[in-house]
């Protein structure tokens, strides 16, 4: 059985203080990436407050007629407009939507029901349901009643409630994105690398930007790249020691720090990922690595260069003490405009001050 799928996006995001499906996760805006989730059903369409939104995706999007009555307006609109009998109907603040829980509430889909809807052990989820444009009627009485509750219009039709609990799917899948700190923690942590040729002082920049962070509440790590061969054991050391003897790693710790070296080689995405899981991180800085496809900050200075090497696609900003804005496409800064640069990078990320 084919099925639309329609997403809700005419809230006022009062919470957020910004429109919820315009945020970004991984680049991406939430109202693409849950459309392009829900893309392989027969039609996705789009519901907005105002004319005009949302045309720069490509898909239909349909208008509220009254205005300021909630979700109830644009499940009707939607119905309204699907050429299908049964909508998926989600909100545009539900980034961890997947297809794969639209196909499961499908196959719950008979005559003894006009809606599906999903709950768990605290909430039932009407936007995240399964609509039939049967329910029109209701939906239009509950509007002209004044009736503008979801759980009214559930009530009034033959609702089938599927317990997320009995499922294979993990209740992040409704979790709605509805403050700056829920979506913060969506985001965290971020990535990005400070990198530029030798000497142009990347490790400088880095020890400001720690201070930056650490003073608005964030955790912050480095980890440094380095193209040659170093030395962490030095000789005499038990640890060099047991290096010697052919340990293939090495630790030790104390009640204040640990340290670990590893005789083998690791790609930046396994340290990364590793750092993830032992360590707390809101900020993961990597020094270097000005050829990763990870955003960056480059440090161009000209006592050592007055060219800019890391591809511009993947830079946040420049720290210059040469460039002009003129010369490169991305914003650039003064090198010692620190408050500039850090502003530039919580932008990037959509980050707020964590204290």
């Amino acid at each position: 059985m084919n099925i639309n799928t329609g997403i809700l996006a005419g809230g006022k995001s009062t919470r957020m203080g910004k429109n919820k499906a315009l945020l970004t996760v991984n680049e991406q805006r939430f109202i693409d990436k849950i459309a392009d989730e829900l893309g392989g059903f027969s039609q996705v369409l789009i519901s907005a407050a105002e004319k005009g939104a949302y045309e720069d995706t490509g898909l239909c999007v349909v208008y509220d007629e009254h205005k300021d009555i909630g979700p109830l307006e644009g499940i009707y609109q939607i119905l309204k407009a699907a050429s299908e009998e049964y909508v998926f109907i989600c909100a545009a603040d539900m980034p961890f939507i997947t297809k794969e829980l639209v196909s499961y509430m499908q196959e719950f889909i008979c005559s003894d029901y006009d809606c599906y809807v999903l709950m768990d052990e605290e909430h039932i989820h009407p936007l995240c349901g399964i609509y039939s444009k049967r329910m029109l009627e209701n939906v239009r009485a509950c509007i002209e009643g004044g009736n503008y509750r979801l759980m009214k219009l559930l009530n009034s039709v033959r609702t089938k409630y599927i317990k997320l609990e009995y499922t294979s799917f993990d209740k992040k899948v409704v979790k709605n994105i509805n403050t700056k700190a829920e979506y913060q923690e969506l985001v965290l942590p971020v990535v990005f690398c400070v990198s530029g040729i030798k000497d142009s002082g990347k490790t400088g920049l880095i020890i400001k930007l720690i201070n930056e962070f650490i003073g608005e509440g964030y955790v912050v790590s480095v980890i440094k790249h380095d193209g040659h061969d170093y030395v962490m054991d030095y000789e005499g050391t038990d640890t060099s020691r047991f290096r010697s003897a052919g340990a293939g790693l090495s630790a030790i710790f104390s009640p204040t720090q640990f340290s670990i070296n590893c005789q083998r080689g690791i790609a930046p995405e396994e340290l990364i990922d590793l750092v993830k899981k032992s360590w707390k991180s809101d900020i993961i800085i990597i020094e270097g690595m000005k050829q990763a496809p990870y955003p960056k900050i480059e440090v161009v200075r000209k006592a050592v260069s007055m060219t800019s090497v890391c591809s511009p696609e993947n830079l946040i900003c420049i720290a210059t003490d040469c460039l002009s804005q003129s010369a490169v496409q991305c914003p650039v800064y003064d090198i010692d405009d620190i408050e500039g640069i850090f502003l530039c990078v919580k932008k990037y990320f959509g980050l707020v001050n964590k204290i």
